[in-house]
């Protein structure tokens, strides 16, 4: 375990410190001034641009709507592009730099995590659900974080409800959310090869792993290496009566064996990832995808399938040459049984705003079912 960073500051002529917190693994910014109520919106702005971060000791819901006055002069709409693969860049690029510019309010935390402001909530739960029990140490972590915490423990605690499995999934902070319902669909509709024995590479919340179940798979073994997602998939299984049937394994890919169906729903687009949640979306250079296509056909029973699950947007927006999926399955000696495809229904499907529309609108889900050639 390495030590945990640290943020130093001045404040009424001494010098202070507290541990800095942050999921994304910002350092902890160099320049800090206290301020309070009194601080105005553009100031604020102008400072957080500069890269100087604010220590809130005002009122914390005036805190929230400072930060939503700082969202506001922040959104500045990209540059038109000469294709949709620039206009993703650009996009990036903006997401990251009003990132870094809001993440600049910060918000003390006493060593119980409570927050020592006027007018502030309780949330301490959220934060023990995200980074373990409290230690004793007073700490220093963005609001737009702690909105962000307090968000993932009140979807945690409702659930996301997911139509094809009758169900709702609990997600866990920092484990991504199954709320793109089409490719749990998918799943749901396609025919089973066998219902003795299936993998779930990648599970995430356990959705899919517990869909399977559901469909009558009578064994589920569902893999992935996140300490989080483990978690979140293991109290999901239990909560759905599911964990005689499905067995969650700390894997990189595959467990040990073979199995007649092997489903994998890897993340949609090629990338560097920029903050833990983004590892559900980024795949950096495909690796998950070309891992479980290369090692399919090894860990595939006789007569058996692998579904794979995955969007196309990344061709759409230039960032996956179109037939590169098919070439990958081709060169680890598999073939194509059938591709199943369906349309989004995401809002951000139909936002003629939205930047990045034109790839959106044409973008379609697929389940590849594939066998060795």
């Amino acid at each position: 375990m390495s030590e945990p960073a640290i943020l130093h500051w001045d404040e009424d002529g001494q010098a202070q410190a507290a541990r800095w917190r942050s999921e994304a693994g910002a350092p902890p910014p160099k320049r800090v001034v206290p301020v309070d109520d009194r601080m105005k919106a553009d100031e604020a702005y102008r400072l957080a641009c500069a890269g100087t971060a604010l220590l809130w000791r005002g009122d914390f819901q005036n805190a929230r709507q400072l930060l939503q006055a700082l969202g506001r002069r922040a959104e500045k709409r990209p540059k038109p592009a000469a294709d949709l693969t620039e206009a993703f860049h650009r996009h990036r690029m903006a997401q990251a730099q009003r990132a870094r510019t809001l993440g600049l309010l910060l918000i003390p935390l006493d060593g119980d995590y409570r927050i020592p402001l006027r007018r502030a909530p309780d949330v301490a739960a959220a934060c023990r659900e995200a980074w373990g029990e409290a230690d004793g140490e007073p700490s220093i972590v963005s609001l737009r974080e702690l909105q962000g915490l307090i968000g993932a423990h009140e979807w945690r605690k409702k659930g996301v409800p997911v139509p094809a499995l009758g169900e709702r999934i609990h997600p866990h902070y920092g484990v991504f959310s199954p709320v793109r319902g089409e490719y749990v669909d998918l799943v749901g509709e396609a025919p089973l090869p066998s219902t003795e024995l299936a993998f779930d590479v990648g599970t995430g919340t356990g959705v899919l792993a517990a869909l399977l179940a559901r469909r009558g798979v009578e064994r589920v073994i569902a893999t992935d290496r996140d300490p989080r997602a483990l978690a979140c998939a293991r109290e999901n299984v239990e909560r759905l009566g599911l964990g005689e049937r499905i067995e969650i394994v700390d894997a990189d890919l595959f467990p040990a064996g073979r199995a007649p169906l092997i489903v994998c729903n890897p993340p949609w687009l090629p990338g560097k990832v920029a903050a833990p949640i983004e590892g559900a979306i980024y795949d950096p250079d495909s690796r998950m995808l070309k891992g479980f296509l290369a090692g399919l056909a090894a860990h595939l029973a006789p007569g058996g399938e692998g579904w794979l699950i995955l969007s196309d947007l990344a061709e759409h927006l230039g960032l996956r040459r179109r037939g590169e999926v098919l070439a990958l399955i081709e060169a680890a000696g598999l073939r194509l049984i059938e591709r199943r495809a369906t349309r989004p229904r995401h809002a951000k499907a139909a936002d003629r705003n939205d930047p990045l529309h034109l790839a959106r609108a044409a973008e379609k889900t697929s389940l590849w079912r594939l066998a060795v050639a």
